[in-house]
């Protein structure tokens, strides 16, 4: 009997793992309405992962790089494919932001797409953000100009502005989710119009 016991429960354990990597291998399949931009090492485990977490909890498909992407996905191909499906990008800029390609590349890709972003200033100021040659990012000329005018667009965007030593989590997170919201409504509402104003009757 207990024998019987241990064997319902590790099949049982067998059936959810299976169930997780089912769950885990549809979300990264699905495409998404929301492209979360961030540099991980400031961001990922506070507002991006929380913003992830609530939009999802919204059934709002979104975006993140530890959460969508797996073992074996070419990640150029993967994000860039992201960022053309999405409607609407959040970009979380932060104090070393501009220290990632990656991130740079995502906002740039973002405005080259002419996608609607929404930034928020998490502890830094949008004048503080600024793509240069550094010797742990080699940049080309051509790219330092892509990803500065990236920038400008950026900071002549409203965006919430976040200090991490006097805000509340909880506050810029719903706030960021209602703007996200606001957004997908606007950009729903323009493509119904735009839809029936090419029906010919």
């Amino acid at each position: 009997m207990q024998r019987a016991l241990v064997g319902n429960l590790l099949q049982r354990q067998v059936q959810i793992s299976r169930n997780q990597i089912t769950k885990k291998v549809i979300r990264s399949q699905l495409p998404c309405d929301v492209f979360i931009n961030h540099r991980g090492n400031d961001t990922k485990r506070t507002i991006a992962s929380l913003l992830y977490d609530h939009l999802t909890r919204l059934r709002i498909g979104s975006f993140l790089d530890n959460k969508n992407m797996k073992p074996g996905d070419k990640l150029f191909e993967k994000i860039d494919s992201a960022i053309k499906e999405c409607k609407v990008g959040v970009a979380v800029f932060s104090p070393r932001y501009c220290d990632s390609y990656f991130c740079l590349h995502e906002l740039a890709l973002f405005v080259e797409s002419k996608k609607k972003v929404i930034p928020i200033f998490c502890d830094v100021k949008p004048s503080e953000l600024r793509a240069v040659n550094k010797p742990n990012l080699p940049l080309r000329p051509e790219e330092i100009v892509r990803f500065n005018l990236a920038l400008e667009e950026a900071k002549l965007t409203v965006g919430l502005d976040f200090d991490s030593n006097k805000g509340n989590w909880s506050d810029v997170v719903t706030k960021a989710a209602d703007v996200v919201i606001e957004s997908l409504i606007e950009i729903e509402d323009e493509q119904t119009r735009n839809q029936t104003t090419h029906i010919v009757f």
